[in-house]
């Protein structure tokens, strides 16, 4: 038993020594930026914006990017609170120049937050995004099993006023879904979705038995939404001509709402670990977070009002219209993926540790 002891002992040691190394091979390889940050932001305080010259400002908004990640990164992994500290004070400085100073105009300002910030902080947030879409595939994919099944499921697991409508509807003999419903479906569809992103995003602080649950819960029961709708259609016949109707829209739309719930995730979490933070303090650096993710979300949802407009049930093809919802998945999946990355942190971090084991 104390052999056991001491192997765990040990495991914790040899753990944190890692987490250490990690950490000196994250400084010193981003240090330099650091201080040619700082050295820049010294010459602006003393001799004014103005001073510098047009290289010297792009290079501080580029630097400011780089330390804005580095933040992220460094919060994400639990790095040393001093370090934390140095990095959001480094952040802070830096901010007041970047916007207030206006070293970017509005518009270009827009399309640096899309092109490098929104899709970076979705990337930090990959775990809370992907907790959600697991959620609710399950949700989804477990009403349309049962309701596929058993029909009459539908008025136990769905509300009565969603259910008795569509079933009207569909038993109706001189019914035709692009007709009579595929525009009211898009627009149902795509107000509920935006209604449930922002709420999702909203319950994340409060307590609903604790923080966070409410935002799960409404994240299960769009899922159960979305995948017993597509049942009851399924089975009346019309499953194809739902699912070519909702996909243009619909790929962004539900993205967007689990982003949106990763955003209140982020507060709920703040409230229940915050780790050596204050709470107040830990809610301040995720809400900064989570408002990267909510403003991406309003640009998601403007782009997929674009395309549900563009891409009308009355005047596109379903095969065609299933065409523009897979590219915009490719399109997503491309986004968060790539887009906006700097350097490699983490594969830099990885390779460092496997030189220092070879060496050791």
């Amino acid at each position: 038993m104390l052999h056991g002891r001491i192997r765990r002992t040990g495991a914790f040691a040899n753990a944190r020594e890692i987490a250490r190394m990690r950490q000196s091979v994250f400084v010193e390889r981003r240090r330099d930026g650091w201080v040619r940050l700082e050295a820049l932001l010294d010459m602006a305080e003393r001799r004014g914006l103005r001073a510098l010259a047009p290289e010297q400002i792009e290079e501080l908004g580029r630097l400011y990017r780089w330390v804005t990640s580095d933040l992220a990164f460094a919060t994400g992994r639990g790095y040393d609170q001093n370090l934390q500290a140095y990095l959001h004070r480094l952040t802070a400085r830096s901010h007041s120049y970047v916007y207030a100073g206006n070293v970017e105009g509005g518009w270009t300002r827009i399309a640096r937050f899309f092109a490098h910030d929104f899709p970076c902080e979705v990337r930090n947030s990959r775990w809370f995004i992907l907790a959600c879409a697991g959620l609710f595939a399950v949700a989804a994919v477990a009403a349309y099993a049962l309701i596929r099944a058993v029909p009459t499921d539908a008025y136990s697991i769905l509300p009565d006023q969603l259910v008795r409508p569509i079933h009207e509807k569909i038993h109706d003999t001189n019914f035709g879904f692009d007709r009579d419903l595929s525009s009211l479906v898009s627009a149902e569809i795509m107000t509920n979705n935006i209604q449930v992103a922002f709420k999702a995003f909203g319950a994340g602080i409060i307590p609903f038995p604790l923080p966070g649950t409410l935002t799960a819960y409404l994240v299960f029961y769009n899922g159960l939404i979305v995948g017993g709708e597509g049942a009851m259609y399924t089975n009346a016949g019309f499953g194809y001509d739902f699912w070519a109707t909702i996909a243009p829209h619909g790929v962004i739309e539900l993205t967007a709402i689990q982003i949106a719930a990763a955003a209140g995730l982020l507060l709920a979490a703040a409230i229940l670990n915050p780790g050596r933070l204050r709470v107040v303090d830990a809610l301040k650096r995720n809400s900064r977070r989570a408002l990267v993710l909510i403003l991406g979300v309003c640009g998601m949802l403007v782009c997929a009002a674009l395309i549900e407009g563009f891409v009308s049930p009355q005047r596109v093809s379903p095969e065609l219209r299933l065409a523009v919802g897979a590219m915009t998945a490719l399109c997503l999946i491309v986004y968060f993926g790539f887009v906006g990355r700097d350097e490699p942190v983490q594969s830099a971090l990885d390779a460092a540790q496997k030189r220092g084991t070879a060496n050791g």
